[in-house]
């Protein structure tokens, strides 16, 4: 059996530079409209402010998705089998998995991974002193771009199984949804397995409200990545001469997050100077919806054999079980 309870757990950091970002931020802002990229909301208090999100009365995707891994842990347990390595994409606070390192026995690893570095740390330590059996390892990576993870040294053969709660697929537009999900059937290997979340479409307002919370929390959320560019990138943007707002455009079956300027002002990062008139908006974040059916054919494109789907009883959220199936591409249309 592994014992880490002596050991702190070993981090890879993949290459994350700083001009990363400024590029990032300078093009998005020289488009028309202006847009940020959502992975850029996830420094430390980004994360923070995220988990806050997830514990309001509005908020029902994690909740939801939470209840569905309780009540279905067996039966993932048995899909998945002994032995795995698993893989989280994007770990955050690392909750939701503590109900499948409960439930999967002998696991050969559990690899922790995500753009935050500090919260990575945290909680991939926090995982490694309770469940002391169980071989924990942290990548700081962003995982739309290609990066490695490392097999075990004691089971290197180990099937691969990956973990991406929270409908975070839905931040992608649909082709960038499929090449993401090619990406990922490529990293498990032939004999993968995924298992991931989808926020199913359902009543606007109740879409709305998750997205546009009276407690505020949402919107500061949204507002730290203008207080991101101005600490770390020498911005100047005025908080205060902006408004979140996250309207549900139902023809195109997503929530798009907005950050919408007050007044004619400007505001540069670094040597660059951006001007912003009353009403404009910067474009921060997808959340699209889906049905199991239109997620069931995105998978089928990208490779994955679909093997079982979990709704609550009031179909707010799916959770769905994947296995590498066909090559790349196949599937249909």
């Amino acid at each position: 059996m592994y014992d880490n309870s002596q050991n702190s757990v070993p981090v890879i950091d993949c290459d994350h530079r700083i001009d990363d970002f400024e590029s990032a931020v300078i093009s998005g802002l020289s488009d028309s409209p202006k847009s940020l990229p959502c992975k850029f909301f996830y420094d430390e208090r980004g994360s923070r402010l995220f988990d806050r999100i997830c514990e309001l009365d509005a908020y029902y995707p994690t909740r939801t998705e939470i209840g569905l891994l309780k009540d279905n842990a067996e039966h993932i347990s048995r899909l998945i089998g002994p032995g795995a390595h698993l893989i989280e994409l994007g770990s955050g606070a690392s909750i939701k998995i503590r109900m499948l390192l409960d439930a999967i026995p002998d696991l050969a690893q559990y690899t922790a991974v995500d753009i935050s570095r500090e919260f990575l740390v945290e909680s991939a330590e926090a995982l490694a002193r309770d469940y002391p059996e169980v071989s924990v390892l942290a990548v700081c990576a962003d995982f739309t771009r290609k990066f490695e993870v490392p097999n075990p040294e004691h089971r290197p053969g180990a099937q691969r199984v990956a973990f991406f709660p929270g409908s975070t697929i839905g931040n992608f537009h649909p082709q960038e949804a499929l090449a993401l999900l090619r990406r990922i059937r490529t990293m498990l290997g032939s004999d993968g397995g995924l298992l991931i979340g989808t926020d199913l479409k359902k009543n606007p307002d109740t879409l709305y409200a998750a997205y546009n919370d009276t407690d505020g929390v949402t919107a500061e959320f949204n507002l730290n990545l203008l207080n991101r560019i101005n600490a770390e990138l020498e911005g100047s943007f005025d908080i205060d001469g902006f408004d979140h707002h996250a309207p549900y455009l139902e023809k195109d079956g997503k929530i798009e997050m907005r950050l919408i300027s007050k007044r004619d002002q400007s505001a540069s990062v670094g040597p660059k100077e951006f001007f912003f008139r009353a009403g404009e908006y910067i474009h921060t974040e997808n959340s699209y919806k889906f049905t199991v059916q239109q997620f069931r054919r995105l998978c089928a494109r990208a490779g994955f054999a679909f093997r079982k789907c979990w709704t609550d009883s009031e179909n707010l959220f799916g959770l769905h079980y994947l296995e590498a199936g066909a090559p790349d591409g196949a599937g249909g249309p």
